[in-house]
C-alpha cells in the first residue's frame, strides 16, 4: 500500500456564569447494554448545569472571538453518560468536515457488521492449458476501498499457486472494482495488470512488496491482451475469491488517514450520502434534520451535522460494538497510539479522537477518558476560517481544562482501549490467506 496516499448571535449554553454549583454525580451505566434504555437515553439525555463545562466553552467562544470568528456560527456539544454537561448551537446542523466519516462508519457497520469483507472474484473465459489461459482473465469487483499494491501482488502469486502463468487475451474489469484509489476501471485494472506482474513494477511497487509482513513469491503473470472494461460481468469461469480486509480494518485506516477516497466509495455502496445520512441519525435515534450529507468524506461545506448528532453517533458506535468486544479506539485515531491526523495535538493520551479540516472549518469529536466524570463524549465546530494552528490550540485547551478539573484517568479505562485481537491492517496487507481457490 502506498501509505502517503492515505494520508490524503449569541451563546447558548445549560446555565449561565452565575448559575449554582451544581455537585458532582456518579453516572449511571447500568442501562448501557439496554437498546431500549440506550436508545431512549440519546434521544432525550439529561440536561445538567456543569460549571466547569460551561466556563471551558466560553473561554474556548471567547478565544475565537479574539481570532475574528463569529461566536453565531460555531458549534459544541459535551456530554458525560446521559448527562449533558455544556452545548453551543448544539442541535444546529454546521459544516462538518471530516466528522462525516463517523456517520460513513456508523451507517457502514449498521448495514454491513464489523466482520463484512468485500469479495473481489477472478475467473476465466477460454481455457487452461499450461500455464496458459488462452482467453481472457476476468475481475469481478466487489467494492474493496482498500485493494492496493501488496493485495494485487499478493492476487498475482495466487494465481500463479494455481498453475497460471500468462494470459493471452485481455484483463476485463467489472463491477465495482479500484486499486490504490484509483475509481476508473481502466485505469484500476491497468495498475492491477503492473501488480501481478514483477516485471513491470515501479519502484514504488518494489517498496511495497518489500515491506510486506509475509511476501510471497514474486509474481510474473503475462498479460498479452489490453485491458478492457466493461459495464455488466461477463459469463466466466471462476478461478479464486479474494476477500478484502475486514470492515474494522478499513474503517480504522479511513479514519487515521481521514481518507477521503475510502469514504467516497463506501457511501456510494451505501446509496449516496443522503442515504449514510438517514442511515446514520435512524440509529443514533437523531432527527434526519441534523444530519444533511452531499458524500461519505465531508468534502464541501453541504456535509452539515449537529455537534448533539456528532456526539450520538459516536455513542451508538461505542455501543454496537460491544458485540463484538471492540470499542470506538478501533476505529478512530488514538491520542499517543497513532498519529495519522493528530499528528502533535496536544490531547490526553489515551483519547479516541476525529478531526477535520476545511478552508473555513476546524473541527473535532471523539471521547476523553476522565477520572471524575468517566468518558466525556465531544463534538467541537469552529467556522470561519482562522490559523489552524490556533484552532487547534484552543479546542486542546478546551478538552485539557476538563482534564485539568475532573481528573486524567489512570490506567485508560477497558472500555476506550484497542482491542489486541483485531490485528493492524498494514500487517495483514497481502495475507495470501484470503485469496481463496474455488473448486
Amino acid at each position: 500500500m502506498v501509505k502517503g496516499w492515505l494520508i490524503t448571535g449569541g451563546i447558548l449554553l445549560l446555565g449561565a456564569q452565575s448559575a449554582p454549583w451544581v455537585p458532582m454525580r456518579s453516572v449511571d451505566w447500568s442501562t448501557w447494554n439496554d437498546d431500549t434504555t440506550w436508545v431512549s437515553l440519546l434521544g432525550e439525555p439529561n440536561r445538567v448545569q456543569d460549571p466547569v463545562a460551561i466556563a471551558a466553552t466560553q473561554q474556548h467562544l471567547q478565544t475565537l472571538a479574539t481570532l475574528g470568528l463569529q461566536t453565531s456560527a460555531q458549534g459544541i456539544w459535551l456530554q458525560a453518560g446521559n448527562e449533558v454537561l455544556a452545548e453551543h448551537r448544539g442541535t444546529e446542523p454546521i459544516p462538518a468536515a471530516s466528522l462525516t466519516k463517523i456517520p460513513t462508519t456508523l451507517a457502514a457497520l449498521t448495514t454491513w457488521g464489523a466482520d463484512h469483507r468485500f469479495e473481489t472474484v477472478v475467473g476465466m473465459q477460454g481455457t487452461l492449458r499450461d500455464g496458459v489461459i488462452e482467453g481472457n482473465l476476468v475481475i469481478e469487483g466487489g467494492g474493496d476501498p482498500l485493494f492496493v499494491w501488496e493485495e494485487a501482488i499478493a492476487l498475482g502469486a495466487a494465481l500463479q499457486r494455481q498453475g497460471i502463468q500468462q494470459v493471452t487475451g485481455d484483463l476485463i474489469i467489472s463491477g465495482n472494482f479500484a486499486m490504490n484509489f484509483e475509481a476508473s476501471p481502466g485505469a484500476a485494472g491497468a495498475l492491477l495488470r503492473q501488480g501481478m506482474n514483477a516485471d513491470l513494477w515501479s519502484s514504488e511497487a518494489a517498496s511495497q512488496y518489500r515491506g510486506m509482513t509475509n511476501p510471497p513469491s514474486t509474481p510474473r503473470i503475462r498479460i498479452e491482451g489490453v485491458v478492457r472494461p466493461v459495464d455488466a460481468p461477463p459469463a466466466y469461469t471462476s478461478i479464486l475469491s479474494h476477500q478484502s480486509l475486514s470492515l474494522t480494518q478499513i474503517l480504522k485506516a479511513m479514519n487515521i488517514y481521514s481518507n477521503n477516497f475510502i469514504a467516497d466509495w463506501l457511501a456510494e455502496q451505501l446509496g449516496g450520502g443522503a442515504n449514510v445520512a438517514q442511515t446514520a441519525a435512524a440509529a443514533a435515534a437523531i432527527s434526519p434534520n441534523e444530519v444533511i450529507l452531499i458524500n461519505g468524506s465531508g468534502l464541501g461545506e453541504d456535509n452539515r451535522i449537529s455537534p448533539r448528532a456528532v456526539t450520538a453517533m459516536l455513542m451508538t458506535l461505542q455501543h454496537q460494538l460491544k458485540t463484538n468486544d471492540l470499542n470506538v479506539a478501533d476505529f478512530f485515531p488514538v491520542v499517543g497510539r497513532e498519529r495519522g491526523t493528530l499528528g502533535s495535538r496536544a490531547i490526553v493520551p489515551g483519547a479516541a479522537i476525529k478531526t477535520g479540516t476545511l478552508n473555513r472549518v476546524s473541527s473535532l469529536a471523539g471521547v476523553v477518558p476522565t477520572r471524575d466524570r468517566g468518558l466525556v463524549w465531544f463534538a467541537i465546530f469552529d467556522i470561519g476560517g482562522a490559523n489552524l494552528t490556533q484552532l487547534h490550540s484552543s479546542q486542546d485547551q478546551l478538552l485539557q481544562t476538563l482534564v485539568n478539573r475532573w481528573g486524567e484517568a489512570e490506567p485508560l479505562p477497558p472500555d476506550i482501549r484497542p482491542s489486541d485481537r483485531l490485528p493492524s491492517y498494514f500487517a495483514e496487507l497481502g495475507d495470501a490467506r484470503r485469496n481463496i481457490a474455488v473448486p
